[in-house]
């Protein structure tokens, strides 16, 4: 078998549609949209959603909860994590966190939480962080720091930048 020999299994292939084509092709004339009415229209149809004037779904469903603009989500790791991910004496930032692949995208902050043990000894420097992962940490020897709270929005952070403007300004009026 050569590469010039090759060619698609039989019928995994079909030809194209070709709509318009005359009355021979058997979409000639109308194109397959009938006679006039709204879907016969360039651009005919109706939105997604629409279901012809009758209240549509979205809006006969009842509506709950509150969406809290000022909330702070943080990226949530457990001391099990950082057991698994890091070395004795490593010190563990929102960079360090981010190359090691716990996390993809830091949010408002990273939190340290205490689920599982901890054996080495660790620098962990990041937003929050858990009484009882404090207590592990600094259990092991190492040394658990929370960021001062004008420093918790970091400058690469965009989302968490975009927030803090977004606070700002209702706070303000």
């Amino acid at each position: 078998m050569k590469l010039h020999e090759l060619s698609p299994a039989k019928g995994s292939n079909r030809e194209t549609k070709r709509i318009g084509r005359g009355h021979g092709s058997g979409w000639g004339k109308t194109s397959g949209k009938g006679h006039k009415g709204q879907w016969a229209r360039s651009g005919g149809g109706v939105r997604p959603g629409f279901e012809g004037g009758q209240t549509s779904l979205a809006r006969r469903m009842p509506k709950r909860g509150f969406n809290n603009v000022f909330k702070t989500e943080y990226a949530v790791i457990n001391v099990r994590d950082l057991e698994k991910r890091f070395e004795s004496g490593d010190f563990v930032d929102e960079k360090a966190i981010i190359e090691s692949g716990l996390i993809k995208k830091p949010l408002d902050g990273i939190k340290v939480l205490g689920t599982g043990d901890l054996t080495k000894k660790l620098t962990v420097k990041v937003t929050k962080i858990s009484e009882s992962a404090k207590n592990k940490i600094n259990g092991a020897g190492g040394q658990a720091e929370e960021l001062p709270e004008k420093a918790k929005f970091f400058p690469d952070n965009k989302n968490a930048k975009k927030r803090a403007e977004e606070k700002a300004k209702f706070t303000k009026a």
